[in-house]
């Protein structure tokens, strides 16, 4: 059974679907690894490192030859906009895993329906305990919310802790943290670390605690609106509460130093938080970091890949942070694609059970059909 690893063709994107260490163990799955030439380069891993795993390696569209398993970490593209047709090279029949991004691509899935070819998504994996060694965004977003920290301590022109020296004291930066999931969760531990004042807003009550506990201030918003849902990620607010939100933040902004925004909601554009008018509230030399510009962003203006400046702040909008640490998030993104493929192995061969919560959450295509629910339409 072949299991294919071909080279990343996305723009930004630096991670490869599989490290020397995951081969290893696909192979002592049963399979056999074949990774495109190159694939790793960009991740830091070798070809030589992946053939002494236990690899062979193919040139260009090769590696899909005969393929049962094709692993990726973004979804094929479809050779528009001059870009390569990655989807006409995978085998009827054969399993395609990989952040899919189904909502942004329903022309790719019905092209994997019309072909055979059975898809996975990894976005969609559950958020149940038998399921968290796979839980990709979990793993992903860790890595966003450090680097997102890191880019902002680099444009800021001033230092994160109070320091205290002979000639004078020097305030400790103030970070204001948008969305207390795990990219958010992991910001605050970061600036927390770096010695900056931290505080964060998110629309769900429960995650009070969670940065409370982080050693954060927790900034409420007076409404009895919750905006907890189910699958622990934020559901879209009503008007009168965005309205009561936007005042709140427009009274703190005016005290930050530095803002990391993560705030998403699953199949819609990110929720506009940050208006240019609260832009102006803030001191020059301040930084914003939108960790949602690939969803539409959540700071009016950022432009994707772009560091741009109004009135003094610079507002860094980062396409692809995770691939900004493109080792680690290889590392992480490969051994949860390794615990995935592990439902799908059995004795060597591709044995799927339907009837696996997991499975049935994830697939988006079977059998020439479009089987999962939110995407049959």
């Amino acid at each position: 059974m072949k299991i294919a690893i071909p080279k990343e063709t996305t723009e930004f994107e630096k991670r490869v679907a599989a490290s020397p260490e995951t081969v290893k163990k696909l192979i002592a799955l049963g399979a056999e690894v074949i990774v495109e030439e190159d694939a790793g380069l960009a991740s830091n891993f070798t070809n030589d490192a992946y053939t002494k795993a236990g690899a062979k390696l193919a040139k260009g569209s090769k590696v899909y030859e005969k393929s049962i398993i094709v692993l990726k970490v973004r979804a094929p593209q479809l050779g528009e906009n001059k870009s390569p047709d990655e989807m006409k090279n995978i085998p009827s029949k054969a399993a395609l895993i990989g952040l899919l991004q189904p909502h942004q691509n329903k022309e790719l899935i019905a092209t994997a329906a019309k072909n055979d070819v059975t898809t996975f998504s990894m976005e969609m994996v559950p958020r149940i305990t038998r399921a968290q060694s796979m839980d990709v965004l979990s793993s992903q977003s860790n890595l966003s919310g450090y680097k997102a920290v890191i880019d902002a301590a680099e444009l800021y022109g001033k230092a994160f802790p109070m320091m205290m020296t002979a000639a004078g004291t020097i305030a400790p930066a103030r970070v204001l943290v948008f969305g207390a999931g795990v990219a958010g969760l992991q910001a605050i531990a970061t600036a927390k670390r770096l010695g900056a004042i931290v505080s964060a807003f998110d629309v769900r009550s429960e995650t009070k605690e969670q940065v409370e506990s982080l050693g954060g201030r927790f900034v409420e918003v007076e409404s009895d609106e919750s905006g907890d849902s189910s699958g622990g990620y934020a559901k879209e607010m009503s008007e009168d509460y965005k309205k009561r939100q936007a005042a709140k933040i427009e009274e703190t902004l005016a005290k930050t130093d530095i803002v990391i925004t993560t705030a998403l909601i699953p199949g819609k554009p990110a929720p506009r938080l940050i208006t240019d008018k609260m832009v102006q509230l803030m001191k020059p030399g301040s930084v914003i970091v939108d960790l949602a510009v690939e969803s539409g962003g959540n700071v009016e203006g950022s432009k994707l890949n772009k560091v741009i400046e109004r009135n003094g702040v610079k507002i860094m909008g980062p396409a692809n942070m995770p691939s900004r640490i493109a080792t680690d998030a290889s590392a992480l993104y490969s051994k949860n694609l390794l615990n995935f493929v592990g439902l799908l192995i059995k004795d060597g061969k591709l044995d799927i059970d339907w009837d696996d919560e997991i499975i049935k959450a994830t697939c988006l295509t079977h059998d020439g059909q479009i089987v999962n629910e939110q995407f049959k339409a």
